[in-house]
């Protein structure tokens, strides 16, 4: 294969930049305690795989940068778990936070971080795993482990692919990174953009399925959502949900809270934050009787006004008991959260306005099942209105769950081009 002195030099550049990243959180690692976790994690995964894996072991291979696109990929992985039964399946993460809450996942046998993405390193792992097929998810994509994998022969496939045309996969110094997305052998992506711009450095192996996501959220309607505790709390009043909040999306809460509007209505606030200072703050704002999950105990819970829930994996089953939802991250800069999840119990959602980046969320504005504000004002006149005009409330949650069965069907695109 010929490359050209410039390839030669960007990918140079790209793995000095590993060493140097390398480098740099083994530095901060001592006054980072995420950062330390991945450190940590990483110097331990080859020890992993050497000890839970035998030469003569089949294999199947899944990454994911973080929790946000373990969610997006869990459809596919539980249908191919389901499928390749007497496979073992590697699970990675790049990610403390997706590691950490996903390192018991039920459809891996193995959950590990992915090694920082050095020759060596790939050459070692794919030594080890030897996958019959690797799933990567959006758009986590790494080099040379891609490049080591196309070299072998062996089959991978990117999954709920979303792409923007500022991203680097498209840029003069974007080669090294361009160039792995041609070691997939078919890319599915989310949207029709996405697509044009794949075409535009001619990759042509792709299909427009859609976002993973819809199905994850769907199968949400299969189960039970009965949590006993909000039943209590909620009273058959009506009840906002403000899921995955932050600071600035908190502070919008407080003062509707705090005024004249909110009587006899039930506020439920599960903060991304939920370090013990965070929520003792939020709760010290309110003036109102306050309920958290962590000390729940034997308290009449119907008396409170404001339930917080400072505990992790149960928002997606709060959110069947909103009436309106509020999803936090897009009054700030984090990004904005998943707002599927609330939009599949068919209730009206709100949001902040930095949502550029989230198709997702303009559909649904678009449809008018969601509303976006950025200040206190326009925020206490939306909910208002919602609270009051039950006709509205209930229309514009309908849209959003229309919204959601519309787009469904991702899964089975991408199964049946792995013929399963």
């Amino acid at each position: 294969m010929y490359f050209s002195i410039k390839e030669i030099k960007l990918s140079l550049i790209y793995n000095l930049l590993i060493y140097l990243t390398h480098f740099g959180l083994k530095c901060a690692a001592p006054f980072n305690k995420k950062i330390k976790l991945g450190v940590i994690g990483r110097s331990e995964t080859f020890n992993i795989l050497k000890s839970s894996l035998n030469y003569q072991d089949k294999t199947l291979w899944f990454h994911c940068a973080s929790l946000g696109e373990y969610e997006q990929g869990l459809p596919v992985f539980q249908a191919l778990r389901k499928h390749y039964k007497k496979h073992k399946i590697i699970l990675t993460f790049f990610s403390p936070s997706g590691y950490q809450i996903r390192k018991n996942s039920p459809i891996a046998d193995i959950v590990i971080y992915l090694p920082l993405d050095t020759k060596k390193n790939a050459k070692t792992f794919l030594n080890i795993v030897k996958p019959e097929l690797s799933i990567f998810v959006k758009y986590d994509i790494w080099p040379n482990f891609l490049n080591e994998l196309k070299r072998r022969e062996l089959r991978a496939i990117l999954i709920s692919a979303a792409f923007r045309e500022n991203q680097s996969f498209f840029k003069f110094y974007g080669k090294t990174l361009r160039g792995a997305l041609f070691s997939f052998e078919h890319i599915f992506t989310q949207n029709e953009a996405s697509k044009t711009l794949l075409e535009s450095i001619n990759y042509n192996n792709v299909t427009v399925s859609g976002d993973t996501r819809f199905d994850r959220v769907s199968s949400q309607l299969k189960i039970d959502n009965t949590l006993n505790y909000i039943d209590e709390f909620k009273n058959n009043k009506l009840c906002i949900v403000a899921g995955s909040s932050w600071p600035e999306d908190e502070s919008l809460f407080v003062n509707f809270i705090n005024s004249e509007a909110s009587k006899n209505i039930k506020f439920i606030i599960a903060p991304h934050n939920i370090k013990p200072t965070q929520i003792k703050n939020l709760k010290e704002k309110l003036n109102t009787k306050v309920i958290l999950f962590s000390t729940k105990g034997n308290q009449k819970l119907s008396s409170a006004q404001v339930f917080i829930v400072d505990t992790i994996g149960v928002l997606s089953k709060i959110y069947s008991y909103a009436d309106v939802a509020y999803v936090g991250g897009a009054m700030g800069n984090t990004g904005l959260h998943n707002t599927l999840e609330p939009a599949i119990f068919g209730v009206p959602i709100i949001i902040g306005n930095n949502h550029s980046k989230f198709p997702e969320a303009k559909s649904m504005i678009d449809n008018g099942g969601m509303f976006s504000i950025s200040t206190q004002k326009e925020f206490n006149t939306v909910l208002s209105e919602l609270i009051k005009n039950e006709s509205r409330r209930v229309n514009s949650g309908k849209e959003n769950s229309d919204f959601i069965k519309k787009n469904q069907g991702a899964v089975i695109q991408i199964l049946d081009y792995l013929r399963i």
